[in-house]
């Protein structure tokens, strides 16, 4: 989830209220206005924003629907977005295919679907060989959406089945070191932002995602309760002594861990940068 520079969640900005003068919450997206209530971030505050979400993607499959060609690759976009298959994906996942899926249609969406093949889907993912993840990602999410269109009777075949994807460049993300790790703890020491988000990270195993919504509720004795977002598997994690340590030296004052500052450490890309 990406954090903006107020703090909230994105479409979301702070507004005085203006009876009391206390500052609310307010999300705006695509025509639709509402306030949020409670602490953002948390739980409730965070099922209402899902649900502002929803609001606007409903009115604009809505409005979308009006405007689609039967037949066409916009026709089966929005039958998708309407569909269990869709609407069951965690947020985070319903986010980032329906990125990919929005600027497939920028480009044929008014295409018809009758006499898809293989060699369009090539050429298709062709434009991104500059960018071979990029191309493969989109390759995934056509493989999936055709797939429903097959289901649909849209289609009577999957032309993307099949469709060889790209060969990845690089070696992927560098592991820390152990000796790495040591210069970032004696740099940043536990008592730190920086300090605690390696800890959290570091003696849990965690996914970042997972690891910025851990609260103090989540801790049952010596060990953390939590749910994967992604997964959905529940997992009682040992607490650690290291970690138990960190946790001393941070201050009970919110009902979140990470915090807004150790939030900021784990969504930036330069954490790397603090490593001496």
């Amino acid at each position: 989830m990406i954090r903006t520079k107020s703090g909230l969640p994105r479409h979301c900005s702070w507004n005085l209220d203006r009876q009391n003068g206390k500052p609310r919450v307010r999300f705006r997206k695509g025509g639709l206005s509402t306030y949020l209530r409670g602490t953002p971030w948390s739980p409730a505050f965070m099922a209402q924003y899902a649900a502002a979400l929803d609001g606007v993607m409903e009115k604009a499959v809505t409005v979308g629907a009006k405007r689609t060609l039967p037949g066409s690759i916009n026709a089966l976009v929005v039958s998708y977005y309407r569909s269990p298959e869709f609407r069951g994906l965690k947020a985070s996942t319903q986010t980032m295919r329906r990125n990919i899926i929005e600027r497939f249609r920028v480009e044929h969406g008014d295409k018809p679907l009758k006499g898809l093949g293989r060699a369009h889907i090539k050429a298709m993912i062709g434009t991104k060989a500059a960018t071979p993840e990029a191309a493969n990602n989109l390759l995934k999410v056509l493989r999936t959406l055709l797939s429903y269109a097959v289901d649909m009777e849209m289609l009577p075949t999957n032309p993307a089945l099949g469709t060889k994807g790209y060969k990845s460049e690089g070696e992927g993300f560098h592991t820390w070191t152990e000796s790495e790790v040591g210069q970032f703890q004696i740099r940043h020491p536990i008592d730190t932002r920086a300090g605690l988000a390696l800890a959290l990270l570091l003696y849990t195993g965690q996914r970042r995602g997972d690891v910025v919504k851990f609260g103090w509720q989540h801790l049952r004795g010596d060990v953390i309760i939590v749910r994967q977002e992604k997964t959905d598997a529940a997992l009682e994690i040992p607490m650690l002594s290291e970690l138990a340590r960190a946790l001393q030296a941070t201050p009970r004052n919110k009902s979140d861990i990470p915090g807004d500052g150790v939030r900021q450490a784990f969504h930036t890309r330069r954490l790397w940068q603090l490593v001496s």
